[in-house]
């Protein structure tokens, strides 16, 4: 992919967000020869040129952790992007969906650190150590590109197609919880509309915030302490349209809650 076709992604995603227009033709389309490299370059430009206005990154995601959401996307590996102080949303927050593409909802598992984490060789064991506490959490993935017609590449430079997040506030502590065996119901207006377990992604999600350590190394990139890393969706993302309330619920950790109006 040539220089010109990077700056020309970075502008139509700011063009996108500025004019709150979705991009009608999905990048990977626009250059089908479009890497996973370039995608993650065009991603990296966009929250430097954030930063560089005054955003604050508070964390990471990481995506495409669920075989649901592999399947979904018909991808056979996660992907990462940036959370930014402005993403988040309070515990049992409104958010309007104007402000807003086509959002749909995660439940998660959250870790905040208590000590940087820097590849390449981050363990399971380096993740657990590094943890200050986890909570429960809800991500509201949206995306730039029309009708969610993307491949790996598009939901890369489209900062992994972040919304917002919201985290639960019951803080509970490493030692206390058996993260594999955590179990969860995601609700919409009270009824139960998916759910799943740690399990579900990768295996632990502990695995998940070490794989993203080692896959930022490759970018120069680190985890910080006090970072928020969302650790992926134990379920399928179902959408939210207006009137709609979600809780997800969590074995160990308690709920997180969001509701949406037009």
């Amino acid at each position: 992919m040539t220089n010109e076709f990077i700056s020309k992604a970075v502008q139509l995603l700011d063009d996108a967000y500025e004019k709150h227009e979705s991009i009608p033709v999905p990048l990977s389309t626009q250059d089908p020869a479009m890497t996973i490299d370039d995608a993650y370059q065009i991603q990296l430009r966009r929250i430097e040129k954030a930063t560089d206005e005054g955003s604050r990154i508070t964390g990471k995601k990481i995506g495409l952790t669920s075989l649901a959401m592999q399947n979904l996307l018909g991808v056979d590996q996660p992907d990462y992007g940036h959370l930014f102080h402005s993403m988040e949303v309070p515990n049992g927050g409104t958010v309007s969906l104007s402000s807003l593409f086509q959002p749909k909802i995660e439940g998660e598992i959250a870790f905040v650190l208590k000590q940087d984490l820097t590849g390449p060789n981050v363990s399971v064991e380096d993740v657990l150590g590094a943890t200050d506490y986890v909570v429960p959490a809800i991500e509201i993935v949206d995306s730039r590109i029309k009708d969610w017609k993307i491949k790996l590449v598009d939901t890369v430079a489209d900062n992994a197609s972040c919304g917002l997040y919201v985290l639960g506030t019951n803080k509970v502590k490493i030692s206390d919880v058996d993260l594999k065996s955590v179990t969860m119901k995601l609700l919409k207006n009270n009824e139960v509309i998916n759910e799943g377990s740690g399990t579900d992604v990768l295996g632990d999600p502990a695995f998940c915030v070490a794989w993203l350590a080692n896959k930022l190394h490759e970018y120069g990139v680190s985890l910080k302490a006090g970072e928020v890393i969302l650790s992926g969706a134990l379920s399928a993302a179902v959408e939210a349209k207006p009137g709609d309330q979600f809780t997800a619920s969590f074995s160990t950790l308690g709920e997180a809650s969001v509701q949406f109006v037009k």
